[in-house]
């Protein structure tokens, strides 16, 4: 399929250095924030709900992980997606672990009935969760392990009314009507702590760049993920492991381009 959005939506976002406004887990904060600056994105983790419906008013996106959720944190992320809504400005849900306590579940439930989200990415149980649809779960993580999520992401992408996320083996990136694929990725991608967060991240910077072409701009955050980590892992030596990896993961960021992205991304696109 044609990739020249790639150039596009990485051109944007290292010309716009788009600002971030996020609300995230205090597990992954840092690599969210560094991944952010990495594309060429600028990051705000702005927390307390004194501030953060002004903040959200001035970035150009804004991204709600439910990560770490307690009771300040939700009503500062419904007074951000709100502040952000009412400026026209992208907002992305990541609802890490979901179905995992009846809390986590009932807390998505008020951000997606308190405000539009734009771009909802999850993993197949976390989206399977909010539609009501059976799972499996162990704390944050999936223990489905299905090859393909397309008819998932479509109909939670109509449910919602966004741009559906759904990441596995294979990522689904969904509005409803048009389905793209994404075949990239590394096992060691599951070995440390943060990756879905920061995937997210990359999505809402890129949307940031380009708010009138979210489905574009959310498969190019994935596919910077996917690809940044196989890059990561062959460039690992036989003595390197996890915490390597992750070093190698945030440099391969750093030097995306389009080009790599073209050369590298195994993509298709379809339609409903």
């Amino acid at each position: 399929m044609n990739t020249d959005f790639f150039i596009k939506i990485l051109s944007a976002v290292q010309q716009r250095h788009p600002l971030v406004h996020q609300i995230t887990n205090y597990v992954t904060v840092t690599d969210c924030a560094n991944a952010t600056l990495a594309i060429g994105g600028s990051p705000v983790m702005a927390h307390s709900i004194l501030e953060t419906a002004d903040m959200a008013s001035l970035s150009q996106a804004v991204l709600l992980n439910i990560g770490t959720p307690d009771e300040t944190s939700a009503a500062a992320m419904l007074r951000a997606g709100q502040a952000a809504n009412r400026n026209k400005i992208p907002v992305v849900l990541d609802p890490v672990g979901a179905g995992a306590t009846p809390f986590r579940k009932e807390l998505c439930e008020t951000l997606l009935r308190g405000m539009q989200v734009d771009i909802l990415r999850g993993n197949q149980a976390e989206i399977r969760a909010l539609l009501q649809l059976s799972s499996g779960t162990r704390g944050v993580d999936s223990l489905d392990d299905q090859e393909d999520f397309g008819e998932l992401a479509a109909r939670a992408a109509r449910e919602f009314h966004c741009i559906a996320a759904v990441t596995g083996r294979i990522d689904c990136i969904s509005d409803g009507q048009k389905l793209i694929r994404i075949a990239n990725g590394h096992p060691l991608l599951q070995k440390i702590t943060g990756t879905g967060c920061m995937c997210s991240a990359l999505c809402a910077t890129c949307a940031g760049a380009c708010p009138d072409n979210l489905l574009e701009a959310a498969a190019t955050g994935i596919a910077i993920s996917g690809t940044a980590g196989e890059i990561a892992a062959e460039n690992l030596l036989p003595h390197e492991g996890t915490g390597t990896f992750h070093l190698r993961l945030m440099d391969a960021f750093s030097k995306m381009t389009a080009e790599i992205l073209q050369q590298k991304t195994r993509m298709t696109k379809e339609f409903f």
